[in-house]
């Protein structure tokens, strides 16, 4: 795919999932030790990213995987995720609470969409908001490689969006699935690492031009 053809401001970073109940030690899975020191690394690894598109006049999107409380504040939470993850409970990703936050290393995003699937275009405004925006072109990382990432790579591939993989701006559970996710991806998108990212035209040239 040639990157060349879109300027930063056609140029979106797309978080997928990014937040504090992921990935701090007080969050929801950090409360329940479940943690991955890969994981633990992303938002470090996209920062540079985040911070050429910005400078570039780019875009930053961050998508917030979400619990909708229902009575009482208990989540609605389908029966798979319950199974795998038992610890879930109330408060829990939840809108508006600290939990369900981007990671504050990469605030703020210019863009914030909630979502309650893999997929960051499945019953949500994130095409609309996309297209809106002027945006054609998506830098992805974030969690899981084989989950919400590649659901997502997906949707935006059918829609027409040009995407780009950051291949260590993403982790999974297993390096294993993560490395599996990844090549599976090459054959919609281009796959290129966080260093690679920022020297890409659409991000490189419009530095360049704004210096």
């Amino acid at each position: 795919m040639d990157n060349s053809l879109y300027r930063a401001d056609q140029t979106a970073l797309l978080i997928v999932d990014l937040q504090n109940d992921f990935l701090h030690r007080d969050g929801a899975y950090g409360r329940a030790g479940q943690s991955s020191e890969a994981i633990a690394m992303l938002p470090q690894a996209v920062l540079p990213v985040a911070n050429a598109l910005r400078a570039a006049g780019g875009w930053v999107v961050s998508t917030q995987f979400t619990l909708v409380p229902g009575k009482g504040g208990e989540p609605f939470i389908a029966p798979h995720l319950k199974k795998l993850r038992p610890f879930l409970g109330k408060g829990d990703f939840a809108p508006g609470q600290w939990g369900h936050q981007l990671v504050d290393i990469l605030q703020p995003a210019d863009i914030t969409v909630e979502k309650v699937a893999y997929s960051a275009f499945f019953q949500t405004r994130m095409e609309f908001v996309l297209k809106k925006a002027g945006i054609r072109q998506l830098y992805v990382c974030g969690i899981v490689t084989n989950g919400g990432v590649a659901s997502t790579v997906r949707s935006a591939h059918v829609r027409d969006f040009a995407v780009t993989v950051l291949s260590d701006g993403c982790a999974a559970f297993s390096e294993t699935a993560h490395a599996n996710a990844i090549a599976d991806m090459g054959g919609i998108a281009t796959i290129a690492t966080c260093a690679e990212a920022v020297l890409l035209p659409g991000v490189s040239y419009s530095l360049s031009e704004n210096e």
